[in-house]
């Protein structure tokens, strides 16, 4: 296990070097985006605003509160759970260049395949870590189709973010697999 800092954006050389289990810092921009986000931009055709190309991408709809036209101050900016939004990370790695997702409770087997033909990742965040992470971004830089609130499209300028842990890299290992198959092995021992 190796720790690495990376710095946005991120390319697919440095997404295939990092191994299961290094932990990752990021540098730079990442963008929060959600649900509703991914709907409009797959199921409604309609092309993100933002070139997310090398992008990290962070499975959040943050607390917020409105300043001046477009602009937001950072309150809560939490990570939701990514199994949900599963079926929309193929099409972020292949089709808009995407090369890390942040969340947390991992992705379905298409999902790592994905990564694994485009050169992306799946970086763990810790759960109920939300007041870390937001002392970790330093400023709401833009936020894209408003109307979603709080599921917007935001562009987030971030340093020292992370711990990060790759719970899924670009080789097609899984973490959150081998702790299944682990723990199904000792049920198994245990039954037995």
């Amino acid at each position: 296990m190796a720790h690495h800092v990376l710095y946005t954006p991120l390319t697919e050389e440095a997404v295939r070097g990092l191994q299961l289990e290094d932990t990752v810092t990021i540098q730079g921009t990442i963008f929060g985006i959600r649900d509703a986000t991914q709907i409009r931009i797959f199921d409604q055709g309609i092309a993100p605003p933002a070139d997310l190309t090398g992008g990290v991408c962070l499975h959040t709809a943050p607390g917020v509160r409105k300043l001046a036209e477009g602009r937001y101050e950072k309150l809560s900016i939490g990570t939701t759970t990514s199994t949900r939004m599963d079926r929309f990370v193929p099409g972020l790695l292949e089709q808009y260049g995407v090369r890390a997702v942040v969340g947390k409770g991992g992705l379905l087997a298409g999902s790592v395949a994905a990564m694994q033909r485009f050169g992306g990742v799946y970086l763990a965040i810790v759960g109920g870590a939300a007041a870390l992470a937001t002392m970790q971004i330093e400023e709401i830089e833009q936020v894209w189709w408003e109307d979603l609130m709080p599921e917007c499209l935001w562009k987030f300028r971030v340093k020292d973010f992370g711990p990060l842990i790759v719970a899924i890299d670009a080789h097609g290992n899984n973490l959150y697999q081998q702790v299944k198959d682990r723990a199904a092995a000792k049920l198994e021992d245990l039954l037995a």
